[in-house]
Protein backbone atom coordinates (compact mmCIF):
# COMPACT_ATOMS: atom_id res chain seq x y z
CA UNK A 1 0.00 0.00 0.00
CA UNK A 2 2.85 2.34 0.81
CA UNK A 3 4.55 1.64 -2.51
CA UNK A 4 1.35 2.28 -4.39
CA UNK A 5 0.73 5.51 -2.55
CA UNK A 6 4.25 6.66 -3.26
CA UNK A 7 3.92 5.83 -6.91
CA UNK A 8 0.69 7.70 -7.29
CA UNK A 9 1.95 10.69 -5.37
CA UNK A 10 4.72 10.83 -7.94
CA UNK A 11 2.10 11.14 -10.62
CA UNK A 12 0.43 13.96 -8.78
CA UNK A 13 3.60 15.92 -8.44
CA UNK A 14 4.74 15.48 -12.00
CA UNK A 15 7.60 13.05 -11.21
CA UNK A 16 5.75 9.93 -12.33
CA UNK A 17 3.87 10.85 -15.48
CA UNK A 18 3.52 7.18 -16.45
CA UNK A 19 1.04 6.75 -13.58
CA UNK A 20 -1.31 9.32 -15.03
CA UNK A 21 -4.20 7.81 -16.99
CA UNK A 22 -3.03 8.60 -20.50
CA UNK A 23 -6.51 8.37 -21.98
CA UNK A 24 -8.06 10.69 -19.39
CA UNK A 25 -7.21 14.01 -21.03
CA UNK A 26 -8.48 13.19 -24.55
CA UNK A 27 -11.49 11.41 -23.07
CA UNK A 28 -12.43 14.40 -20.92
CA UNK A 29 -12.01 16.70 -23.92
CA UNK A 30 -14.49 14.58 -25.87
CA UNK A 31 -16.97 14.17 -23.02
CA UNK A 32 -16.96 17.88 -22.17
CA UNK A 33 -17.84 18.74 -25.77
CA UNK A 34 -20.63 16.15 -25.88
CA UNK A 35 -21.99 16.71 -22.36
CA UNK A 36 -22.12 20.51 -22.62
CA UNK A 37 -23.31 20.38 -26.21
CA UNK A 38 -26.21 18.02 -25.56
CA UNK A 39 -27.32 18.65 -21.97
CA UNK A 40 -26.80 22.43 -22.03
CA UNK A 41 -26.62 23.97 -25.52
CA UNK A 42 -29.32 21.89 -27.22
CA UNK A 43 -32.07 23.42 -25.10
CA UNK A 44 -31.82 27.03 -26.36
CA UNK A 45 -31.97 25.69 -29.92
CA UNK A 46 -35.01 23.51 -29.26
CA UNK A 47 -36.96 25.66 -26.82
CA UNK A 48 -38.98 27.52 -29.45
CA UNK A 49 -40.00 24.24 -31.07
CA UNK A 50 -40.87 22.81 -27.66
CA UNK A 51 -43.19 25.68 -26.77
CA UNK A 52 -44.78 25.70 -30.24
CA UNK A 53 -45.48 21.96 -30.21
CA UNK A 54 -46.71 21.69 -26.62
CA UNK A 55 -48.28 25.07 -25.95
CA UNK A 56 -46.24 25.36 -22.75
CA UNK A 57 -45.18 28.93 -21.92
CA UNK A 58 -41.60 29.79 -22.85
CA UNK A 59 -41.09 31.18 -19.36
CA UNK A 60 -42.08 27.82 -17.85
CA UNK A 61 -39.82 25.72 -20.06
CA UNK A 62 -36.91 28.09 -19.43
CA UNK A 63 -37.63 27.92 -15.69
CA UNK A 64 -37.34 24.13 -15.89
CA UNK A 65 -33.93 24.47 -17.54
CA UNK A 66 -32.85 26.99 -14.92
CA UNK A 67 -34.00 24.59 -12.19
CA UNK A 68 -31.50 22.10 -13.57
CA UNK A 69 -28.73 24.70 -13.30
CA UNK A 70 -29.64 25.47 -9.68
CA UNK A 71 -29.76 21.76 -8.81
CA UNK A 72 -26.34 21.39 -10.43
CA UNK A 73 -24.91 24.21 -8.31
CA UNK A 74 -26.21 22.73 -5.06
CA UNK A 75 -25.40 19.10 -5.90
CA UNK A 76 -21.85 20.13 -6.83
CA UNK A 77 -21.00 20.54 -3.14
CA UNK A 78 -21.74 16.89 -2.38
CA UNK A 79 -20.17 15.72 -5.64
CA UNK A 80 -16.96 17.54 -4.70
CA UNK A 81 -16.69 15.65 -1.41
CA UNK A 82 -17.12 12.31 -3.18
CA UNK A 83 -14.49 13.24 -5.76
CA UNK A 84 -11.93 14.03 -3.05
CA UNK A 85 -12.37 10.56 -1.55
CA UNK A 86 -13.03 8.29 -4.52
CA UNK A 87 -11.95 10.03 -7.69
CA UNK A 88 -13.90 10.81 -10.85
CA UNK A 89 -14.62 7.46 -12.49
CA UNK A 90 -17.76 6.40 -10.63
CA UNK A 91 -19.10 9.95 -10.30
CA UNK A 92 -18.72 10.86 -13.96
CA UNK A 93 -19.90 7.49 -15.29
CA UNK A 94 -23.01 7.65 -13.09
CA UNK A 95 -23.49 11.25 -14.19
CA UNK A 96 -23.47 10.19 -17.84
CA UNK A 97 -26.10 7.53 -17.14
CA UNK A 98 -28.14 10.08 -15.20
CA UNK A 99 -27.86 12.58 -18.07
CA UNK A 100 -29.08 10.01 -20.57
CA UNK A 101 -32.08 9.08 -18.42
CA UNK A 102 -32.91 12.75 -17.81
CA UNK A 103 -33.06 13.49 -21.54
CA UNK A 104 -35.29 10.46 -22.10
CA UNK A 105 -37.66 11.83 -19.44
CA UNK A 106 -37.57 15.30 -21.02
CA UNK A 107 -38.26 13.83 -24.47
CA UNK A 108 -41.22 11.78 -23.21
CA UNK A 109 -42.64 14.39 -20.80
CA UNK A 110 -46.44 14.52 -21.22
CA UNK A 111 -46.78 17.65 -19.11
CA UNK A 112 -44.78 20.41 -17.44
CA UNK A 113 -44.34 18.69 -14.04
CA UNK A 114 -42.60 15.73 -15.68
CA UNK A 115 -40.59 18.16 -17.84
CA UNK A 116 -39.40 19.84 -14.63
CA UNK A 117 -38.49 16.46 -13.12
CA UNK A 118 -36.42 15.63 -16.17
CA UNK A 119 -34.46 18.87 -15.92
CA UNK A 120 -33.96 18.50 -12.17
CA UNK A 121 -32.38 15.11 -12.89
CA UNK A 122 -30.33 16.73 -15.65
CA UNK A 123 -29.00 19.11 -12.99
CA UNK A 124 -27.56 16.15 -11.09
CA UNK A 125 -25.94 14.99 -14.31
CA UNK A 126 -24.43 18.43 -14.92
CA UNK A 127 -22.90 18.44 -11.43
CA UNK A 128 -21.33 15.04 -12.07
CA UNK A 129 -20.09 15.51 -15.65
CA UNK A 130 -19.42 19.19 -16.42
CA UNK A 131 -16.26 21.19 -15.71
CA UNK A 132 -16.11 20.82 -11.90
CA UNK A 133 -15.48 17.04 -11.73
CA UNK A 134 -13.23 17.19 -14.81
CA UNK A 135 -11.21 19.96 -13.17
CA UNK A 136 -10.95 17.94 -9.95
CA UNK A 137 -9.64 14.92 -11.85
CA UNK A 138 -7.05 16.86 -13.83
CA UNK A 139 -5.92 18.91 -10.82
CA UNK A 140 -5.15 15.78 -8.82
CA UNK A 141 -3.62 13.72 -11.64
CA UNK A 142 -1.71 16.48 -13.43
CA UNK A 143 -0.49 18.75 -10.59
CA UNK A 144 1.70 20.78 -10.73
CA UNK A 145 1.14 20.93 -14.53
CA UNK A 146 -2.62 21.08 -14.12
CA UNK A 147 -3.03 24.56 -15.68
CA UNK A 148 -1.98 23.17 -19.04
CA UNK A 149 -4.38 20.23 -18.76
CA UNK A 150 -7.22 22.48 -17.61
CA UNK A 151 -6.58 24.81 -20.55
CA UNK A 152 -6.77 21.95 -23.03
CA UNK A 153 -10.09 20.72 -21.62
CA UNK A 154 -11.67 24.18 -21.55
CA UNK A 155 -10.52 24.82 -25.12
CA UNK A 156 -12.31 21.62 -26.12
CA UNK A 157 -15.36 22.47 -24.03
CA UNK A 158 -15.55 25.81 -25.79
CA UNK A 159 -16.35 23.92 -29.01
CA UNK A 160 -19.53 22.42 -27.55
CA UNK A 161 -21.85 25.12 -28.85
CA UNK A 162 -19.97 25.30 -32.17
CA UNK A 163 -20.55 21.58 -32.76
CA UNK A 164 -23.92 20.88 -31.18
CA UNK A 165 -25.94 24.05 -31.76
CA UNK A 166 -25.94 23.59 -35.55
CA UNK A 167 -26.17 19.80 -35.21
CA UNK A 168 -29.24 20.13 -32.99
CA UNK A 169 -30.79 22.61 -35.42
CA UNK A 170 -30.15 20.23 -38.32
CA UNK A 171 -31.81 17.36 -36.46
CA UNK A 172 -34.75 19.59 -35.54
CA UNK A 173 -35.27 20.42 -39.22
CA UNK A 174 -36.07 16.76 -39.88
CA UNK A 175 -37.35 15.47 -36.53
CA UNK A 176 -39.67 16.61 -33.78
CA UNK A 177 -38.05 18.06 -30.67
CA UNK A 178 -38.84 14.83 -28.80
CA UNK A 179 -37.13 12.63 -31.38
CA UNK A 180 -34.22 15.08 -31.54
CA UNK A 181 -33.68 14.66 -27.81
CA UNK A 182 -33.88 10.88 -28.20
CA UNK A 183 -31.11 10.96 -30.81
CA UNK A 184 -29.01 13.27 -28.64
CA UNK A 185 -29.55 11.03 -25.60
CA UNK A 186 -28.24 8.08 -27.62
CA UNK A 187 -25.15 10.08 -28.64
CA UNK A 188 -24.57 11.14 -25.04
CA UNK A 189 -24.76 7.55 -23.82
CA UNK A 190 -22.60 6.14 -26.62
CA UNK A 191 -19.77 8.64 -26.13
CA UNK A 192 -19.66 9.60 -22.47
CA UNK A 193 -20.57 6.43 -20.55
CA UNK A 194 -17.77 4.23 -21.96
CA UNK A 195 -15.30 7.13 -22.04
CA UNK A 196 -15.75 7.88 -18.34
CA UNK A 197 -15.89 4.20 -17.36
CA UNK A 198 -12.79 3.13 -19.29
CA UNK A 199 -10.51 6.20 -19.39
CA UNK A 200 -10.71 7.20 -15.72
CA UNK A 201 -9.67 3.87 -14.19
CA UNK A 202 -6.32 4.94 -12.71
CA UNK A 203 -5.87 4.75 -8.96
CA UNK A 204 -6.83 8.02 -7.28
CA UNK A 205 -3.60 9.52 -5.87
CA UNK A 206 -3.20 11.12 -2.47
CA UNK A 207 -3.38 14.88 -2.62
CA UNK A 208 0.14 16.33 -2.56
CA UNK A 209 1.07 18.92 0.03
CA UNK A 210 3.96 21.35 0.23
CA UNK A 211 5.19 23.93 2.76
CA UNK A 212 3.41 26.60 0.72
CA UNK A 213 0.10 24.68 0.81
CA UNK A 214 -0.22 22.94 4.14
CA UNK A 215 -3.42 20.92 4.23
CA UNK A 216 -6.00 22.73 6.29
CA UNK A 217 -9.34 21.30 7.29
CA UNK A 218 -11.84 21.92 4.52
CA UNK A 219 -14.48 23.18 6.94
CA UNK A 220 -12.06 25.77 8.37
CA UNK A 221 -11.13 26.99 4.91
CA UNK A 222 -14.79 27.14 3.86
CA UNK A 223 -15.61 29.39 6.81
CA UNK A 224 -12.59 31.64 6.44
CA UNK A 225 -12.91 35.28 5.39
CA UNK A 226 -10.70 34.90 2.29
CA UNK A 227 -12.81 31.99 1.04
CA UNK A 228 -16.13 33.73 1.66
CA UNK A 229 -14.94 36.92 -0.02
CA UNK A 230 -13.63 34.93 -2.98
CA UNK A 231 -17.00 33.18 -3.31
CA UNK A 232 -18.74 36.56 -3.18
CA UNK A 233 -16.42 37.98 -5.86
CA UNK A 234 -17.00 35.03 -8.19
CA UNK A 235 -20.76 35.19 -7.59
CA UNK A 236 -20.95 38.87 -8.53
CA UNK A 237 -18.74 38.32 -11.56
CA UNK A 238 -20.70 35.27 -12.74
CA UNK A 239 -24.04 37.02 -12.41
CA UNK A 240 -22.82 39.94 -14.53
CA UNK A 241 -21.09 37.71 -17.09
CA UNK A 242 -24.09 35.47 -17.79
CA UNK A 243 -26.55 38.37 -17.76
CA UNK A 244 -24.39 40.14 -20.35
CA UNK A 245 -24.24 37.06 -22.60
CA UNK A 246 -28.03 36.73 -22.66
CA UNK A 247 -28.72 40.50 -22.85
CA UNK A 248 -26.23 41.37 -25.61
CA UNK A 249 -28.60 40.52 -28.47
CA UNK A 250 -31.49 42.60 -27.02
CA UNK A 251 -29.06 45.49 -26.42
CA UNK A 252 -27.98 45.55 -30.06
CA UNK A 253 -31.54 45.13 -31.33
CA UNK A 254 -32.55 48.07 -29.13
CA UNK A 255 -29.87 50.14 -30.90
CA UNK A 256 -31.17 49.31 -34.36
CA UNK A 257 -28.84 46.51 -35.43
CA UNK A 258 -30.30 43.50 -37.24
CA UNK A 259 -30.82 40.11 -35.62
CA UNK A 260 -28.03 38.71 -37.79
CA UNK A 261 -25.60 41.43 -36.69
CA UNK A 262 -26.50 40.88 -33.05
CA UNK A 263 -26.04 37.12 -33.39
CA UNK A 264 -22.61 37.57 -35.00
CA UNK A 265 -21.55 39.93 -32.22
CA UNK A 266 -22.53 37.30 -29.66
CA UNK A 267 -20.90 34.47 -31.60
CA UNK A 268 -17.61 36.30 -32.12
CA UNK A 269 -17.39 36.60 -28.34
CA UNK A 270 -17.13 32.80 -28.24
CA UNK A 271 -14.07 32.98 -30.48
CA UNK A 272 -12.60 35.54 -28.09
CA UNK A 273 -13.29 33.16 -25.22
CA UNK A 274 -11.25 30.41 -26.87
CA UNK A 275 -8.44 32.86 -27.63
CA UNK A 276 -8.42 34.12 -24.05
CA UNK A 277 -7.98 30.63 -22.64
CA UNK A 278 -4.80 30.12 -24.66
CA UNK A 279 -3.30 33.12 -22.87
CA UNK A 280 -4.14 32.13 -19.29
CA UNK A 281 -0.98 30.10 -18.62
CA UNK A 282 1.22 33.08 -19.51
CA UNK A 283 -0.87 35.32 -17.26
CA UNK A 284 -0.59 32.80 -14.40
CA UNK A 285 3.21 32.73 -14.69
CA UNK A 286 3.47 36.50 -14.40
CA UNK A 287 0.92 37.31 -11.68
CA UNK A 288 -0.18 36.13 -8.28
CA UNK A 289 -3.60 34.55 -7.84
CA UNK A 290 -4.90 37.67 -6.11
CA UNK A 291 -3.52 40.01 -8.75
CA UNK A 292 -4.99 38.14 -11.71
CA UNK A 293 -8.34 37.81 -9.97
CA UNK A 294 -8.39 41.59 -9.55
CA UNK A 295 -7.24 42.20 -13.12
CA UNK A 296 -9.76 39.87 -14.76
CA UNK A 297 -12.76 40.98 -12.73
CA UNK A 298 -11.84 44.61 -13.36
CA UNK A 299 -11.61 43.95 -17.10
CA UNK A 300 -15.01 42.28 -16.87
CA UNK A 301 -16.40 45.52 -15.47
CA UNK A 302 -14.69 47.59 -18.18
CA UNK A 303 -15.95 45.49 -21.10
CA UNK A 304 -19.50 45.49 -19.72
CA UNK A 305 -19.38 49.26 -19.32
CA UNK A 306 -17.98 49.55 -22.86
CA UNK A 307 -21.04 47.79 -24.26
CA UNK A 308 -23.21 50.36 -22.48
CA UNK A 309 -21.14 53.35 -23.57
CA UNK A 310 -20.30 52.43 -27.18
CA UNK A 311 -23.30 52.60 -29.56
CA UNK A 312 -21.13 51.95 -32.61
CA UNK A 313 -19.75 51.63 -35.14
CA UNK A 314 -20.48 47.93 -35.50
CA UNK A 315 -16.80 47.04 -35.96
CA UNK A 316 -15.99 48.60 -32.59
CA UNK A 317 -18.75 46.59 -30.92
CA UNK A 318 -17.27 43.45 -32.46
CA UNK A 319 -13.89 44.37 -30.98
CA UNK A 320 -15.47 44.87 -27.54
CA UNK A 321 -17.19 41.49 -27.88
CA UNK A 322 -13.90 39.77 -28.64
CA UNK A 323 -12.20 41.34 -25.60
CA UNK A 324 -15.19 40.51 -23.40
CA UNK A 325 -15.01 36.91 -24.62
CA UNK A 326 -11.30 36.75 -23.79
CA UNK A 327 -12.08 37.89 -20.25
CA UNK A 328 -14.83 35.26 -19.90
CA UNK A 329 -12.49 32.53 -21.13
CA UNK A 330 -9.86 33.50 -18.57
CA UNK A 331 -12.42 33.68 -15.77
CA UNK A 332 -13.30 30.02 -16.34
CA UNK A 333 -9.68 29.00 -15.76
CA UNK A 334 -9.31 31.49 -12.92
CA UNK A 335 -12.13 29.78 -11.04
CA UNK A 336 -10.74 26.33 -11.90
CA UNK A 337 -7.37 27.18 -10.31
CA UNK A 338 -8.54 29.40 -7.45
CA UNK A 339 -8.49 26.63 -4.83
CA UNK A 340 -5.10 25.16 -5.73
CA UNK A 341 -3.53 28.61 -5.95
CA UNK A 342 -4.58 29.43 -2.38
CA UNK A 343 -5.17 26.19 -0.45
CA UNK A 344 -3.56 23.39 -2.46
CA UNK A 345 -5.21 20.21 -3.75
CA UNK A 346 -5.97 18.33 -0.52
CA UNK A 347 -9.69 19.21 -0.54
CA UNK A 348 -10.04 20.47 -4.09
CA UNK A 349 -13.31 18.72 -4.92
CA UNK A 350 -15.16 19.80 -1.80
CA UNK A 351 -13.85 23.37 -1.75
CA UNK A 352 -14.36 23.93 -5.48
CA UNK A 353 -17.94 22.70 -5.08
CA UNK A 354 -18.52 25.15 -2.23
CA UNK A 355 -16.88 27.96 -4.17
CA UNK A 356 -18.82 27.29 -7.36
CA UNK A 357 -22.29 26.75 -5.85
CA UNK A 358 -23.28 30.42 -5.34
CA UNK A 359 -21.64 31.47 -8.62
CA UNK A 360 -23.49 28.79 -10.59
CA UNK A 361 -26.75 29.68 -8.89
CA UNK A 362 -26.21 33.33 -9.82
CA UNK A 363 -25.47 32.29 -13.40
CA UNK A 364 -28.75 30.35 -13.51
CA UNK A 365 -30.77 33.31 -12.25
CA UNK A 366 -28.96 36.03 -14.23
CA UNK A 367 -30.90 35.75 -17.53
CA UNK A 368 -34.26 36.18 -15.79
CA UNK A 369 -33.04 38.94 -13.50
CA UNK A 370 -31.44 40.85 -16.37
CA UNK A 371 -34.58 40.75 -18.49
CA UNK A 372 -36.71 41.79 -15.52
CA UNK A 373 -34.45 44.74 -14.65
CA UNK A 374 -34.10 46.10 -18.20
CA UNK A 375 -37.62 47.56 -18.32
CA UNK A 376 -37.66 49.49 -15.01
CA UNK A 377 -34.10 50.71 -15.68
CA UNK A 378 -35.16 52.23 -19.00
CA UNK A 379 -33.46 49.88 -21.43
CA UNK A 380 -30.58 47.50 -21.86
CA UNK A 381 -27.96 50.25 -21.98
CA UNK A 382 -28.75 51.19 -18.39
CA UNK A 383 -28.84 47.51 -17.46
CA UNK A 384 -25.28 47.07 -18.72
CA UNK A 385 -24.12 50.02 -16.63
CA UNK A 386 -25.63 48.42 -13.55
CA UNK A 387 -24.08 45.06 -14.41
CA UNK A 388 -20.67 46.71 -14.82
CA UNK A 389 -20.77 47.69 -11.17
CA UNK A 390 -20.92 44.08 -9.97
CA UNK A 391 -17.50 42.87 -11.21
CA UNK A 392 -16.09 46.23 -10.14
CA UNK A 393 -17.17 45.48 -6.57
CA UNK A 394 -15.68 42.00 -7.00
CA UNK A 395 -12.37 43.52 -8.07
CA UNK A 396 -12.35 45.74 -4.99
CA UNK A 397 -12.76 42.84 -2.55
CA UNK A 398 -10.22 40.47 -4.13
CA UNK A 399 -7.19 41.88 -2.25
CA UNK A 400 -8.74 40.31 0.89
CA UNK A 401 -9.05 36.84 -0.69
CA UNK A 402 -5.44 35.97 0.00
CA UNK A 403 -5.04 33.42 2.84
CA UNK A 404 -3.23 35.07 5.74
CA UNK A 405 -1.23 32.05 6.86
CA UNK A 406 1.20 31.78 3.95
CA UNK A 407 2.98 33.70 1.25
CA UNK A 408 1.14 33.41 -2.04
CA UNK A 409 3.24 31.72 -4.73
CA UNK A 410 3.46 33.03 -8.21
Amino acid sequence: MTDLGTSMRGAATGTGDRSRPRAALPALCATQIVSWGIVYYAFPVLNQQITHATGWPAGATTAAFSLGLVVSALAGIRVGRILDRRGPRTVMTAGSVCGTVSLLIVAAAPNLPVFFIGWALAGLAMAATFYQPAFAALTRWWAPDHVRALTVVTLAGGLASTVFAPLTAALADHLSWRHTYLVLAAVLAAVTIPAHALALRATWPDAPTSPAHKAAHAADVGRSRPFLLLAAAFTLSSFAMYAVVIALVPLLLERGYTTSQAAWALGIGGAGQTLGRTLYAALARRTTATARTTILTAFGALTTAAFAAVPGPYSLLIAVSVVAGMVRGNLTLLQATAITDRWGTAHYGRLSGLLAAPAHTAAALAPFAGAALAVPLGGYGHLFLLLAGLPLVAALVTPWTKPVDRSEPR
